[in-house]
């Protein structure tokens, strides 16, 4: 299992996943922060949602409190479910390795999207985000909380993540613009997800 092996995988399995897709929303209070600190500069947050799948029950919240979402998502599969979830959002079939929309949002959320690409290709999505980043914007991604890789499982089916070290995440941050507001190491309020919530003040 590598990182080459996520896409075809979520392909083959993103409907069983979305239907065993953990619910409760405990993301609530991280969405919350994510949008308090977005500009508004258009009267509503314009969201990039990045690794997008089903879009419940996260974008659904968004939406629900305003937002205007983009979803981005490599797979047919979880295009058509986000675009059934959410259906006044825009949603582009395309690996964010090699987005370049040439427009600019408000929020960037990669939420455990991100930390399936392989180390140098993480590397490379931070000037990306910053591309793709309205003044003041805020980018919320999940990582793993030490350097390395791991296969866990999704659906019964292996799954490649990988994680860099978060004092590398931090000057990857930095030197593309953005500050960090906010990190935990594996939250206990949020399944243990390791979460950065940055702001881009760069241009």
């Amino acid at each position: 299992m590598h990182a080459h092996d996520v896409i075809p995988t979520y392909e083959r399995i993103g409907h069983i996943w979305a239907k065993g897709r953990n619910r409760s929303l405990m993301e609530k209070q991280w969405l919350d922060r994510f949008l308090t600190t977005a500009p508004r500069a258009t009267g509503a947050v314009r969201v990039l949602d990045l690794g997008c799948g089903s879009g419940q029950p996260m974008a659904t919240y968004l939406a629900e409190r305003g937002a205007i979402l983009t979803g981005v998502d490599a797979t047919d599969t979880m295009t058509r479910l986000y675009a059934q979830n959410l259906p006044q959002a825009q949603v582009i079939k395309e690996d964010m390795r090699n987005l370049n929309l040439d427009q600019s949002f408000d929020a960037i959320l990669a939420w455990d999207s991100f930390f399936h690409l392989g180390a140098d290709d993480q590397r490379a999505m931070f000037a990306r985000f910053a591309a793709h980043s309205a003044p003041l914007a805020t980018l919320m991604f999940t990582s793993g909380h030490i350097a390395g890789e791991a296969i866990g499982e999704v659906a019964d089916a292996p799954i490649y993540h990988a994680s860099l070290d978060p004092a590398e995440y931090q000057t990857l941050l930095a030197d593309n613009g953005f500050k960090v507001l906010r990190y935990t190491s594996e939250d206990p309020t949020c399944g243990h997800h390791t979460i950065w919530l940055a702001q881009f003040t760069g241009s």
